[in-house]
C-alpha cells in the first residue's frame, strides 16, 4: 500500500499551513476588507500580510478588487474557492473553543 498523502490534500495543507493564512481567510469571512483593516485585526507585519494576500490570490482564493478612485482603494474578498472553506474554518474555530487551552498570563509573573 502506498503510503504517499494524495497531492492535493498535500497542496491545501501547504495553502493553509502558511502562518496567518487561517487568520486572513477567517478575517475575510466577514466580507470585503481593506489592507489597513485586515492589518489592524491581527499582530502581522504589512510586507507578511501583502504576500499572504498576493499568494491568495494566486491561488484564487481572494480577490483584489482596485476602485478607481482618489485616493485609490483596494478591497480584499473571499471568491467562491474561498467561501468553501467557510466551515472549515468554523470547525477549526469550534475545535480550538472546544479543545485548546489558552494560558494566561499572569500579570504578578513576570
Amino acid at each position: 500500500m502506498n503510503s504517499f498523502v494524495c497531492p492535493r490534500f498535500d497542496k491545501a495543507m501547504s495553502i493553509l499551513g502558511q502562518r496567518w493564512t487561517g487568520l486572513i481567510i477567517h478575517q475575510l469571512l466577514n466580507g470585503p476588507q481593506r489592507f489597513c483593516t485586515v492589518e489592524s485585526a491581527m499582530p502581522i507585519s504589512a510586507r507578511v500580510l501583502s504576500e499572504r494576500l498576493k499568494d491568495l490570490e494566486k491561488e484564487g482564493i481572494i480577490n483584489r478588487q482596485v476602485f478607481p478612485e482618489t485616493p485609490v482603494r483596494i478591497e480584499y474578498s473571499l471568491t467562491e474557492k474561498g467561501l468553501a472553506l467557510q466551515p472549515i474554518i468554523k470547525e477549526i474555530e469550534s475545535w480550538g473553543e472546544n479543545w485548546i487551552e489558552i494560558q494566561k498570563e499572569d500579570p504578578t509573573n513576570p
